[in-house]
């Protein structure tokens, strides 16, 4: 229960605090920017069964890779792709987590 909480609160409320310290005058475009890029779960649908609680994500889905991750991480270098690129390797990072609290990635 406590880890679900802390999944889903570092997916919705986390971005929105990055928007608000980094993106002051834009935290609402850039909020909702880094919520879309939570269609990058759209991968799971690739998987059998799509949901499984106990699965790691990081390397198991295509869109949650460590190479995905390193794109991810370098459209944070580039003012068009920042926010996006924050949002998408914040995301992996909050998965990550949930890797290490089920013990699943080591």
């Amino acid at each position: 229960m406590l880890q679900t909480l802390v999944h889903y609160s570092l997916h919705f409320l986390a971005p929105g605090l990055i928007a608000l310290i980094f993106f002051r005058n834009q935290w609402k475009k850039a909020w909702l920017l880094m919520l879309a890029t939570m269609l990058i779960d759209l991968d799971h649908l690739l998987a059998d069964p799509i949901f499984d609680p106990n699965r790691c994500s990081i390397h198991f889905h295509p869109l949650h890779t460590y190479w995905a991750w390193i794109i991810y991480v370098v459209m944070i270098f580039f003012k068009k792709t920042r926010i996006v690129g924050i949002g998408l390797a914040f995301h992996l990072l909050t998965d990550f987590i949930d890797c290490i609290w089920n013990r699943t990635i080591f």
